[in-house]
């Protein structure tokens, strides 16, 4: 009996240490837009250099997402830049962060890895658009400058970017002089800039949900999107 006993508390104790003992995950909340997540401290948003790693703090508290302080920096910087310019957009950090993970898990698709500078290494390059089955037909539009083809365009950078859009609505956000898609900084400011364009208030759900449709048609993506957004809204990691 006393073995019997003894196996039984060895097994209990297993299962508690299995289960883990800290506190449960808060709830990922529903709706649309999803939420803003934790709230960006005020930094010099006109700052030399890449500005954005005045958020070094407080990226590091946002640890539990999973996602790199680095990253972070980008999409709060994104946030904050846009919160000033374009005051009415309410773009939050989370939705750039619910695209990047979606777009390359971010920057980190694939073997490419994200520097401490910001940017990717080595470069994300997309799937020719050829009109494929499934696949989207987009001739050249750069002579394959910055994906490398110059039959077919080919989304680029951590928040996939087709060239012509790039070209369009490409910005310098570190500070280098240079608008490259594959630099996290300056796509995440970038794809701000289309979204707020795009979909104006997203504080709304209206407006929010133009912006997704317009960055990608397909209700699937605004969905995952918005799922891990929320998630990230929260603190969680996907």
């Amino acid at each position: 009996m006393k073995r019997v006993a003894l196996a039984a508390a060895l097994v209990s104790a297993v299962l508690v240490a299995a289960c883990g003992s800290g506190p449960p995950l808060p709830p990922i909340p529903e709706g649309i837009p999803p939420g803003p997540g934790a709230a960006l401290p005020a930094i010099d948003l006109d700052g030399p250099g890449r500005t954005s790693v005045q958020l070094r703090g407080w990226a590091g508290e946002q640890s539990s997402t999973g996602i790199s302080s680095v990253a972070l920096e980008a999409y709060g910087y994104a946030a904050a830049i846009m919160g000033r310019s374009v005051p009415g957009c309410g773009i939050a950090w989370t939705t750039i962060a619910g695209i990047a993970s979606v777009e390359s898990r971010h920057g980190t698709h694939g073997d490419s890895d994200l520097g401490d500078d910001g940017f990717v290494r080595p470069p994300i390059i997309g799937i020719p658009l050829d009109g494929a089955p499934g696949v989207a037909l987009i001739r050249d539009t750069d002579r394959g400058v910055l994906d490398g083809d110059p039959v077919y365009d080919r989304a680029v950078g951590p928040l996939q970017f087709i060239p012509e859009t790039w070209k369009r609505w490409g910005v310098d956000a570190n500070g280098d002089g240079v608008a490259d898609p594959q630099n996290i900084d300056d796509a995440a400011l970038t794809a701000a800039r289309y979204l707020c364009a795009s979909g104006g208030d997203l504080t709304s759900e209206r407006g929010w949900q133009k912006a997704l449709l317009t960055y990608n048609q397909s209700t699937v993506y605004l969905l995952t999107v918005r799922d891990r957004a929320a998630a990230y809204s929260v603190g969680r990691r996907v």
